[in-house]
């Protein structure tokens, strides 16, 4: 919680209750937790707080790095997670929805170098590979 109370005060945020809330019940749903999942939590301190209020908070979180918000193709909706390292990737099964994470990073210096040659300064990418876990491929 610290760590987004400096990050946040440091870009002249207010620290809210319902802020703190949402960022709370991030941490309690641990990975992969959908708005609905964190609306839910949150609504048991903050029965009256909005979708649309979790929604922005999550959208802020992300804009400042804190979180990561991973594309979830065909499904309701993206999922986020909090930003625990530099930086990773996900494999994101289409069939159950089943997300995880790299340990390694598939994008090398030489393709950043290449991309910045016309004058454009990458400072971060994400990347999701999108296919069938192996429960769902068997399962077909």
């Amino acid at each position: 919680m610290e760590r987004f109370i400096t990050v946040l005060r440091g870009q002249g945020y207010k620290i809210t209750p319902q802020r703190r809330a949402v960022i709370g019940a991030l941490q309690e749903c641990g990975k992969f937790a959908t708005a609905q999942q964190v609306l839910e939590h949150v609504k048991i301190s903050f029965p009256d707080m909005s979708l649309d209020t979790v929604y922005r908070n999550l959208s802020l979180l992300v804009e400042l790095g804190l979180v990561h918000e991973i594309h979830m193709r065909g499904r309701d909706g993206n999922v986020f997670e909090i930003v625990t390292s530099d930086h990773h990737h996900h494999l994101v099964c289409l069939g159950c929805g089943k997300a995880e994470c790299l340990d390694f990073c598939p994008i090398h210096i030489e393709d950043v170098v290449k991309a910045e040659e016309n004058g454009f300064k990458v400072t971060s990418h994400a990347l999701e590979f999108y296919g069938y876990c192996r429960e769902c491929r068997t399962a077909s």
